[in-house]
Parts: structure tokens; sequence; C-alpha cells
């Protein structure tokens, strides 16, 4: 008996290109095994999709080895920050308010 198959879309954007992969997996696969199904490691090295963290749809997953893919998924890896966001926006409002003081 054949298996029953799902399409579902995998993505990644390093720094320098994006790739979109549409494939194919077993019905009730979960998302870590769709990743490594992908075989989108073998053009990107430094990945790791053992350990990476991803999302579906924009939503970080908690369990990839046991959430389970739906047809029509699009799973999305995720490459680590190079600044945290709050305090990037903190030394901002610092420099701005150093600028303010220096003018007055």
């Amino acid at each position: 008996m054949v298996e029953p198959v799902i399409e579902i879309e995998v993505v990644y954007a390093a720094v320098d290109r994006q790739v979109l992969r549409t494939i194919s997996v077993a019905e009730g696969a979960t998302v870590r095994t769709a990743l490594l199904a992908s075989g989108i490691d073998s053009e990107f090295p430094e990945l790791d999709l053992a350990g990476c963290p991803v999302g579906i749809f924009g939503k970080v997953v908690a369990d990839p080895d046991v959430r389970v893919v739906q047809a029509g998924d699009r799973l999305e890896i995720y490459r680590p920050l190079l600044a945290d966001p709050k305090e990037v926006r903190r030394l901002r409002a610092a420099k701005v308010a150093e600028a303010k003081a220096r003018n007055q």
C-alpha cells in the first residue's frame, strides 16, 4: 500500500540569498523530518537542521520533533539574531538623548 503524501514549502533566507523549495513528504511527517527531507542543508553547510529554530507561517514551533506538518504548510528556518532588538532600540534612544543634551 502506498503511503499518502502531502506538499509543503521549506524556506531559508541567508544573508546573501533565499531559497524556497516545495517538497513532498509522507502524511504524518514531523517538522524536523520534513526539514531533513528537504535537503536544504546541502546548499547551506553552516545550517544545523537538527537544532535550528523553525516556524510555520511565522509562528515558532516549540517542538519540531513532535509537531506534524499539514498540507500546504510553509516551514521557515530561522537564523540567529546578530543583535538583540531591545538592546539596539535602547542604544538608539540613548544616542538621541545624548544628541539633544549636546544641542541645548
